[in-house]
């Protein structure tokens, strides 16, 4: 199965969001959520 994986700029975003080094726009705030969307292998809730 292949893995998905975010790429370099995302993940930077993200390190500098959580590190509180950056406030996200809401266009950061898209991107890294359709970034973890796309990387969901199971569609759906789960318990």
């Amino acid at each position: 199965m292949a893995t998905r994986q975010s790429s370099s700029k995302l993940s930077t975003l993200a390190s500098k969001v959580l590190s509180g080094t950056k406030t996200p726009t809401k266009a950061d705030a898209v991107k890294l959520a359709a970034s973890v969307l796309s990387q969901d292998e199971k569609k759906g809730q789960r318990k």
